[in-house]
């Protein structure tokens, strides 16, 4: 992460599968967003950017409780967000497949 930005990161279900999404702030009060293609995707505000992630369904990971991510097919505790030195490495983590159910 970028000393400028802060980020949080987003998510949504297909099925079992976890589509992710980074959101960062930029000190100027603008915003991006990392999607699963790989794409930095610009906004003028944190809340445009917050707006265009939930018309496309996904949840701020920081705000889901346990039933939360129960009713989304998963427990709380199978996921953690990607983690990479850069974008280029955190690409084929963006989208995460938790198997089929027992």
């Amino acid at each position: 992460m970028n000393d400028d930005a802060h980020e949080s990161w987003w998510l949504a279900t297909l099925g079992r599968t976890i589509v992710w999404a980074r959101l960062r702030e930029r000190e100027a009060g603008t915003a991006e967003v990392f999607d699963s293609d790989g794409n930095t995707l610009a906004y003028d505000s944190m809340d445009t950017a917050r707006a265009a992630l939930m018309d496309a369904e996904f949840v701020s990971f920081e705000g889901l409780d346990e039933n939360d991510a129960l009713e989304r097919g998963f427990a709380l505790g199978e996921l953690v967000p990607p983690q990479a030195k850069d974008d280029e490495a955190l690409r084929p983590q963006m989208i995460h497949s938790l198997g089929a159910r027992a």
